[in-house]
């Protein structure tokens, strides 16, 4: 019972230092970035669902998101992202969230939907 153990442990063990060798090998990886993506377009589809923002609003916010995910694509093109490659993403990614502010607490409304 005991080697059983051992053995299952051991294999864990091999398993995470496997795992942490290939997140530490993929420097082109950007889950907070991701991460970050995923949740503006959460607020942009919550917008449109609370009519806080209206289908021009919402092309441009789209295109904005679009550009985000070009410019990580293009980062990540040469298998890595270096530090001012992902500082500029954040700064775009900063402006975005700023612009989905802006867009979903100003006057403009989607019309309300007809019956």
């Amino acid at each position: 019972m005991i080697k059983l153990r051992t053995l299952v442990a051991a294999t864990l063990a091999l398993a995470a230092a496997g795992a942490f060798a290939q997140a530490a090998s993929a420097p082109a990886a950007t889950p907070g970035i991701d991460q970050r993506q995923a949740n503006q377009e959460k607020r942009i589809d919550q917008g449109i669902a609370s009519g806080q923002l209206n289908k021009r609003e919402t092309r441009r916010l789209d295109r904005e998101q679009r550009a985000i995910d070009r410019a990580e694509n293009k980062a990540k093109s040469d298998g890595t992202v270096s530090a001012a490659k992902r500082r500029r993403l954040h700064k775009m990614q900063n402006h975005a969230s700023r612009d989905i502010h802006r867009q979903k607490h100003d006057a403009q409304t989607a019309p309300a939907a007809k019956l």
